[in-house]
């Protein structure tokens, strides 16, 4: 399975900042859509992911000043991505190792999604419950 077949189950727009907004605006963006991150793109290029950990420490180094400097000065940058017809496992894996919970996914130069290490372990799970659901059936028709 690849993350296309997750964006398939995706719905709407993917939500995404810009590197010029400031802090304060996106952080109440992820507050109101009840998300931990966004990619900061450049047209549909992106440049970064702005996620809860850049505002913690954000938070930590600047205090409330932070609220009023623009994500293209906090976020993490450059983005670690992925495509389309990158393997689901090979993508959680990268996750791990970098210790990362969202992954754009980029064709050619052009998001075209954004997944979440939750994403990905419910695909997995459902995944492995339909396997077992099959093997069941399997057994008892013998």
């Amino acid at each position: 399975m690849t993350i296309s077949a997750i964006l398939a189950n995706h719905q709407g727009n993917v939500f995404t900042a810009a590197s010029h907004e400031s802090v304060g605006d996106v952080v109440s963006r992820l507050a109101e859509n009840r998300i931990g991150a966004l990619p900061v793109v450049d047209g549909k290029t992106v440049i970064g992911i702005f996620s809860e950990r850049d505002i913690v420490y954000g938070v930590a180094r600047h205090g409330s000043a932070f609220l009023t400097k623009t994500v293209a000065d906090t976020m993490t940058a450059p983005a670690i991505t992925v495509a389309p017809d990158t393997a689901v496992l090979s993508a959680l894996s990268l996750m791990t190792k970098r210790r990362i919970r969202h992954l754009p996914v980029i064709h050619g130069d052009d998001l075209v999604g954004f997944v979440s290490i939750g994403d990905l372990v419910k695909h997995r799970i459902d995944k492995i419950e339909a396997e077992a659901a099959a093997m069941r059936d399997y057994i008892s028709m013998a």
